[in-house]
């Protein structure tokens, strides 16, 4: 059972009926049309009021003109020209009532038509200008889950649950991988993390995974295999310097899977995984941690890998920075550790949806960074358990 479920950010606006095309989409911000005809209405009531009372000494009527842009950063294009067109006939009807001169009226009517569609102008070309961020957000995320497998992966060695949430942002798009192949050597699986974020960092991590997948099948050793993929990372990095891009690194962990109830692992600056089993989970300690995938030209020493226990009945838990650095609404990371002790002796797939559901409710919806975690256990009789179609919480992820 696999989840790859995307938890829509707290801060995203439900679809509303009546929303001008693309707004909702992009996420923009929206007052119902009965808060905006209550609050127009009082505002115009006050000005109005005030107006009489100060008379022709401070007419307060044109400041008026104000409301059109005010509504055009909050409201659609719809609203905005009905606050416009309300604007412009409370400004002629309070003037022609007036005993001002003829071509004052006039003056004023114009300007306070001319600002009134200033701001219907303002408010199209930001609704339109979210929209084409919305597309762009859209199309990235849908890289990324175009460039990482489908979960589950199931192979003679392992079965590979997992839970990927890749954040909606632009400016926090990020490059978290992971991959699972099935070789003439074993399974090999990666997990990694790129350095940065946005589009390059898309750009990094699909040289990393097109390296690993490659390589994972051709060469005899894992050490190999994290060397393939940092020659592919700083070939990328080589490109990107001569485009005027920055150089990227990947934090990376690359498992070998064998029939034996040991795992040979090659840490390249990522984080440990974490052993369940037998109802504990515990931190496994990796001694032989090396730099990150794109820098080994900083390091004289050569990558090297080692066995770690792994029994028949244990899983393995892999992750990215994006669960341990999640923070609550105090600024407290996300305290990994301490759940996953409350949920070792669960199925791996309970595992997920518990700790999907706990980093939401931790993090209040409001992410900063990927989430990708894999568990990886050995395959049962009949392979891994197939999620219930019935149930929307299993959908599984298309990345």
């Amino acid at each position: 059972m696999v989840m790859g479920l995307r938890r829509p950010s707290a801060a995203r606006s439900l679809p509303l009926p009546g929303a001008d095309p693309g707004e909702t989409e992009a996420g923009v911000a929206r007052i119902g049309n009965w808060a905006l005809a209550l609050w127009l209405l009082l505002l115009t009531v006050a000005v109005v009021l005030l107006d009489s009372l100060t008379g022709n000494d401070l007419p307060l009527i044109p400041l008026m003109v104000v409301l059109p842009a005010l509504a055009s950063v909050f409201c659609t294009v719809r609203q905005t020209t009905a606050v416009a067109v309300w604007v412009i006939l409370v400004v002629a009807g309070s003037r022609i009532a007036s005993t001002g001169a003829f071509w004052d009226v006039v003056f004023l009517l114009g300007f306070t038509t001319l600002a009134s569609a200033l701001g219907v102008v303002a408010c199209a070309a930001r609704i339109r200008h979210a929209t084409e961020v919305a597309r762009l957000r859209s199309a990235a995320v849908a890289l990324q889950r175009q460039i990482l497998r489908p979960l589950p992966v199931v192979t003679r060695q392992v079965c590979a649950h997992g839970l990927y949430e890749p954040i909606e942002e632009d400016r926090f798009v990020g490059g978290d991988i992971y991959e699972v192949v099935q070789s003439p050597h074993g399974t090999r699986v990666i997990i990694g993390d790129v350095q940065g974020k946005g589009l390059p960092a898309i750009g990094a991590g699909f040289a990393a995974l097109g390296a690993f997948r490659e390589a994972a099948v051709r060469e005899p050793e894992l050490t190999a295999v994290a060397d393939a993929v940092e020659d592919a990372v700083v070939r990328h990095n080589a490109f990107s310097a001569e485009t005027g891009e920055d150089e990227r690194f990947v934090t990376a962990l690359l498992l070998g899977f064998g029939s034996g109830d040991r795992v040979r692992a090659v840490n390249c600056g990522h984080l440990p995984p974490r052993l369940l089993c037998d109802g504990t989970a515990s931190a496994v300690a990796l001694h032989r941690t090396s730099v990150p995938l794109g820098m080994a030209d900083l390091s004289g020493e050569a990558r090297a890998a080692e066995w770690i226990g792994f029994p028949p009945d244990a899983a393995l838990l892999v992750f990215t920075d994006g669960v341990t650095e999640a923070r609550d609404g105090a600024g407290a990371f996300y305290p990994l550790d301490e759940r996953l002790r409350l949920w070792a002796g669960r199925e791996p797939d309970q595992v997920l949806k518990a700790l999907q559901a706990d980093l939401g409710s931790f993090s209040g919806g409001v992410r900063r960074d990927d989430v990708a975690v894999l568990i990886l256990s050995r395959p049962p009789d009949g392979g891994c358990a197939a999620v219930s179609p019935q149930d929307p919480a299993s959908t599984s992820s298309t990345g």
